[in-house]
């Protein structure tokens, strides 16, 4: 049966969050406000243990990690918990990596907390994809190189569904999100379409963390890069001529650079 609300009993807000790429100077200030004045806390695996640690000795924490093939939580017992928790009188905050709506299934969500009559409040995060490409020095739009942004998943619904024509080539730049594992299939997808073996890839692993790393190639030789560097997520993969620039003034002081 649907949970929905009795117009009698204080219901909470859920707040979707955007914690950014790991970062905790990254965060917006009412990210970090809410974190830390929160008493319940849904969160992913992905967000650093230093933004957990911002939130009240008091506070409830509740994993919802994801990873490829093995869910903590099911998405819609995320969406049943949410409403839950809210409907019970309590504040939620929604801790997502990222942006909430960008990859994050914030949408969905927020979509199931409206159905219920829950009060929904959306704080946008630095996504991983500005985050990391700022991290590396990689100007994702340049005058020279690229005009044009696209981001995708690298395994959602799988990649034989996926309509990949034209998003990347001269003057494109492609975001690959959860791409490493797939990284061989990706590889010969774009190539099958049409876009040059030797185009520029960066990975960048870890973004804007201590232990973060900046691998280059080229995108027949993306998979070996991965394999060989033992990549693991979060990482993403961006392809077009903009990988192969790096700007002096980068703020990867901590980044490892393999070519």
């Amino acid at each position: 049966m649907a949970q929905t609300a009795d117009p009698s009993r204080a219901i909470g807000t859920v707040h979707l969050v955007g914690a950014g790429p790991g970062d905790p100077d990254l965060l917006t200030l009412r990210a970090a406000r809410l974190i830390t004045q929160a008493q319940l806390i849904v969160h992913d695996g992905l967000v650093d243990p230093a933004i957990l640690a911002m939130a009240p000795a008091n506070a409830r924490f509740v994993s919802v990690a994801k990873s490829r093939a093995r869910h903590t939580m099911a998405q819609d017992d995320i969406n049943t918990l949410l409403v839950r928790e809210a409907l019970a009188g309590n504040d939620v905050v929604r801790l997502k990596g990222g942006d909430p709506f960008v990859f994050g299934r914030g949408g969905e969500e927020a979509e199931a907390c409206a159905a219920a009559g829950v009060p929904v409040s959306v704080v946008p995060g630095i996504s991983a994809a500005m985050g990391a490409a700022a991290a590396a020095g990689i100007a994702l739009t340049h005058r020279d190189a690229a005009s044009i942004v696209s981001f995708v998943a690298g395994q959602c619904k799988g990649l034989t569904e996926q309509d990949w024509a034209g998003l990347a080539g001269k003057g494109r730049t492609l975001v690959i999100y959860m791409g490493v594992a797939t990284a061989a299939a990706i590889t010969d997808k774009l190539i099958a379409d049409g876009l040059s073996p030797d185009i520029p890839v960066a990975v960048v692993e870890n973004a804007t963390r201590h232990d973060m790393r900046v691998l280059r190639g080229v995108l027949a030789g993306l998979d070996n890069l991965v394999t060989t560097h033992r990549v693991k997520s979060p990482a993403l993969i961006i392809i077009g001529d903009v990988a192969a620039r790096q700007n002096a003034a980068s703020l990867a002081r901590l980044a490892e650079t393999v070519r």
